[in-house]
């Protein structure tokens, strides 16, 4: 479908992305403002409140991202158009919206913000609600078989819940955002089970579900799946198995994302495509191919080389669990030397504790945001956990690379981990240990 162009008369307050961008941040009092009812008279006047023939949200504390990438995958290679939306980016705001695996031009983005800014009227908007509706008033314009949409924090007050989505897929629960979504699994859960719906297929990935999820899918008479009591996975030599309800998968190949726990976001991805297969056929083919060709930046990933180094962007204590068994299973003859850097609100002890066992040495870092901790603040944090003969203060990420060029030996690795702005610092500068 051709993308109507602004008509004249609108105006466009910006022409660049980045002055765009720049606006958003400020327009809105506050940064994080949950509820719906802004983003709804937006989302309606637009008309983008069915942004594809079929929508499928994904909420969690961990893993949606990577669910995301495996839907993505597996529907592209089954030949759908597929639309697909996560937060937050890691190098550029484009990565946010994906059409047929291709991220969104600057241009697109820039001619539906300035729909969006005609639409809203007086209606002030969050950064994340004003990018979450052009990635819906986008995808509405493009006749898309499928709609994949990351659900941002929580789930029933997230922006993304302005859309009914056809079908929910729940991810791990874990504790993060405790601000916004309160302190223990059961109120995380509560939150994040505001994306399901009654009469629709609601998946679980994590086998230990909160009493709160399950309860609410009870209550509003969600068709509730959940890994180990009505799917299961099981390894087998190099491959692994799925059982489902109505099919059963034998020799997968392993998703081509690094970590055990990809098995469960692979397993809960099936259990829904499952569920959704008289509406969206997917074939074993597609299944296969989209389990080896999926790619995700940031996740467990490894940059192979003398020193190898290792890149992932968790940031609470049950993706460090998930991390440090990465670790673990690919061992190595020399050290783990990790570089963290991280937000003031998160639980950096949790975090560092989770990991202590596979590092050697620590490298916390402050980081280019007014959110992240210190280098000095970060310091005092881990070395509560760790010690302080085991940590290494150094202000920039610059000054962590010219420390470590002097003493890393070739069989050390270097892990770049606790936020997505460490990441993406880590990246831009292309540090080789060599």
């Amino acid at each position: 479908v051709q993308r109507s162009s602004i008509s004249m008369h609108n105006n466009p307050r910006f022409s660049t992305l980045d002055d765009w961008l720049q606006w958003q941040e400020a327009l809105h009092p506050s940064s994080i403002d949950l509820g719906l009812e802004r983003i709804e008279q937006v989302a309606h006047q637009l008309q983008c409140r069915t942004p594809a023939k079929l929508v499928i949200s994904v909420a969690g504390t961990n893993g949606k991202g990577s669910s995301v990438a495996l839907l993505e995958a597996i529907l592209l290679r089954a030949g759908y158009r597929v639309g697909a939306y996560t937060s937050p980016h890691l190098f550029r705001y484009n990565e946010r919206l994906r059409l047929q695996g291709e991220q969104i031009s600057d241009s697109a983005l820039c001619e539906s913000f300035s729909r969006i800014d005609h639409a809203r009227g007086k209606i002030t908007l969050t950064y994340f609600e004003f990018g979450t509706l052009a990635a819906l008033d986008i995808m509405a314009r493009e006749s898309l078989d499928v709609a994949l949409l990351e659900v941002g924090l929580g789930g029933r007050l997230d922006a993304v819940n302005v859309v009914d989505a056809d079908a929910a897929l729940i991810t791990s629960i874990g504790i993060d955002h405790t601000d916004w979504l309160g302190g223990d699994r059961d109120a995380i859960a509560r939150e994040k089970a505001g994306i399901m719906r009654p009469a629709r297929p609601a998946v679980c990935g994590d086998a230990d579900p909160p009493a709160s999820l399950i309860a609410e899918a009870g209550r509003i008479g969600a068709l509730w799946r959940v890994l180990g009591a009505d799917f299961s996975i099981s390894r087998a030599g190099r491959g692994w198995h799925w059982q489902g309800q109505r099919s059963h998968y034998r020799d997968l190949p392993e998703p081509a994302l690094a970590g055990s726990h990809q098995l469960a976001n692979a397993a809960g991805v099936l259990m829904l495509l499952e569920m959704l297969q008289e509406r969206l056929p997917v074939t074993r083919t597609a299944i296969d191919a989209g389990l080896k060709w999926v790619r995700l930046e940031g996740r467990i990933q490894i940059i192979p080389g003398r020193v190898e180094q290792v890149l992932d962007v968790s940031h609470n204590a049950q993706a460090a669990q998930a991390l440090a068994d990465a670790l673990r299973q690919r061992p190595l003859s020399g050290e783990t030397r990790a570089v963290i850097g991280m937000m003031q609100d998160k639980d950096a002890e949790s975090f560092v504790r989770e990991l202590e066992s596979v590092i050697s040495r620590w490298y916390p870092v402050g980081l280019r945001t007014d959110r992240a901790s210190t280098a000095i603040q970060l310091t005092q944090r881990v070395a509560s956990v760790v010690g302080t003969e085991r940590v290494s203060t150094c202000e920039s990420l610059a000054a962590v690379i010219s420390c470590l060029q002097a003493e890393l030996k070739p069989g050390d690795r270097v892990l770049v981990c606790g936020s997505f702005h460490t990441v993406a610092e880590w990246a831009s500068l292309q540090p080789g240990f060599e």
